[in-house]
């Protein structure tokens, strides 16, 4: 149905609020939204505004602050740990605004203590059987990271309260539980930069993609160096022909056209790629049935200079623009060069 369609405009404003929004499932939300020509947006009656109300919640340090700023900077209007017995008039207050409030983000979490957070998921629910479409975002990470991050930061944990942070991270996981499986979208900001994290924000809330809760992270390293202590996957390529050898090609790495070319113009590099490309196929809608969410993809050589960051980058180019998320890293490229220049110093 095209936009400029007058039964679309009619269907637009004089649809009751009920049938526009009613809790569908996830499939049967986006066969809707098609219906309406915009996916997943709320239309206020009678002025034709199209708003978008995301909810941001999850962990405490999962990096929640950081997408309210990244939401902001997107044009969001923004505001953080609101009251839940707010919410209700917030939600009314927005919707019957004289300014023409087309995005919303609302951030809540444990800070409201833990009663809040048992009255957040009842009164989200409340706002969706009453007619309202919310997106929840939540964000989460791992116990491990998340301490990290604390005590980076020098700051405690809202639950702590003077005992032990992890039992604390651990309580705060119970408590979101239910939060947790509203949501539309969850997001692992484990092994994510912020970089990454601004990057699946805007593919979801600006770009309007679609999203698939599963990131993929391949890693180029060299076995002298270790192997990757958070790797799920690994693979071992000194089978190929190494271009250490090549006078020309030693000096440089798998992110220059010459090595990358001359590496995969061998027959076992192409035979490789296919394969391991056919495996992931068949392991990721597998890992995700299971509730994994992330998997960590490492392609080691010998230095971590050639080989190994050759394969990473066809890979990583194979999986670029599928659904899900993908970051590639080269954690052992500049190694070698860096121990050179240490030990001609020492000289």
């Amino acid at each position: 149905m095209k936009k400029n369609d007058d039964t679309f405009f009619f269907a637009r404003l004089f649809v009751p609020r009920t049938l526009q929004i009613s809790p569908y499932s996830a499939k049967e939300k986006r066969c809707y939204s098609f219906f309406l020509a915009v996916p997943r947006t709320k239309y206020v009656l009678g002025m034709g505004i199209d708003m978008r109300f995301v909810i941001v919640t999850g962990m405490s340090g999962a990096g929640r602050s950081s997408v309210m700023r990244i939401l902001e900077d997107d044009g969001y209007f923004c505001v953080d740990n609101l009251p839940v017995s707010l919410l209700p008039t917030f939600v009314q207050l927005t919707e019957d605004s004289s300014e023409q409030i087309e995005r919303v983000a609302l951030g809540l979490d444990i800070r409201g203590g833990h009663n809040s957070l048992r009255e957040a998921a009842s009164a989200l629910q409340k706002l969706k059987d009453g007619g309202y479409t919310l997106e929840i975002l939540f964000l989460e990470a791992s116990t491990q990271v998340i301490v990290k991050r604390y005590k980076e930061t020098r700051r405690m944990h809202p639950l702590a309260r003077g005992g032990r942070m992890d039992s604390a991270i651990e309580s705060e996981r119970q408590l979101l539980m239910e939060l947790k499986r509203q949501a539309d979208y969850i997001i692992d900001t484990t092994k994510l930069l912020i970089r990454d994290l601004k990057q699946e924000i805007d593919r979801i809330f600006v770009a309007d993609e679609n999203f698939c809760n599963f990131y993929l992270t391949f890693v180029s390293f060299g076995f002298k160096y270790g192997i990757p202590s958070d790797a799920d996957l690994v693979f071992d390529v000194r089978f190929l022909p190494n271009p250490f050898y090549i006078d020309a090609l030693k000096p440089l790495t798998g992110n220059d056209g010459e090595v990358y070319d001359y590496v995969m113009g061998s027959e076992k590099a192409v035979k490789f790629q296919e394969k391991l490309k056919d495996m992931l196929d068949f392991l990721i809608p597998n890992y995700i049935v299971e509730g994994k969410t992330q998997l960590v993809i490492a392609i080691g050589c010998t230095g971590g200079k050639h080989r190994s960051v050759t394969l990473t980058n066809a890979m990583y180019n194979e999986f670029e623009n599928t659904e899900y998320g993908c970051k590639k890293e080269h954690r052992d490229i500049e190694k070698d060069r860096l121990r050179n220049i240490c030990r001609s110093q020492e000289k």
